[in-house]
């Protein structure tokens, strides 16, 4: 889990720096999770990875920043996926519970903060966390 979700992003970020610095720009946009937040009963390895991506994104918009990079993280809730799909209702009815908005995400929400924080509109956005899981970890 921290090899895939850490390690994993720490070395595909390492190989697209040299290029973006290269070019004097660039973005770096990790998906972390709420969980990452917040942490979760059973999940410490996921939520480790996940709230290793926080302190990766934010030294890189220290380090790189200046050259033109921004490094930032998208962190998502609860999405409408298979995934979410093959969970008990009394689960999925628990998770729901805990959301403001009282519904899972649709991946193009996700997508979304991620185009955005592409986009030339989020140049000045950087070591930034972007949730987008309803509510689910105000205050993180």
């Amino acid at each position: 889990m921290v090899d895939t979700n850490l390690a994993g992003a720490y070395r595909v970020a390492k190989r697209a720096c040299g290029p973006m610095m290269r070019a004097r720009g660039g973005r770096l946009i990790f998906v972390s999770s709420v969980v990452g937040m917040t942490g979760a009963a059973g999940q410490a390895n996921y939520a480790a990875s996940k709230a290793g991506l926080v302190g990766l994104a934010r030294s890189l918009a220290r380090e790189l920043g200046s050259r033109g990079i921004t490094a930032n993280v998208v962190a998502p809730g609860p999405i409408e996926t298979d995934m979410t799909a093959a969970l008990t209702e009394a689960r999925r009815s628990e998770l729901l519970a805990a959301v403001p908005l009282r519904r899972f995400a649709a991946p193009t929400e996700v997508a979304a903060a991620v185009a955005f924080l592409a986009s030339a509109e989020a140049s000045y956005v950087t070591g930034a966390v972007l949730p987008v899981d309803g509510g689910l970890g105000m205050g993180h």
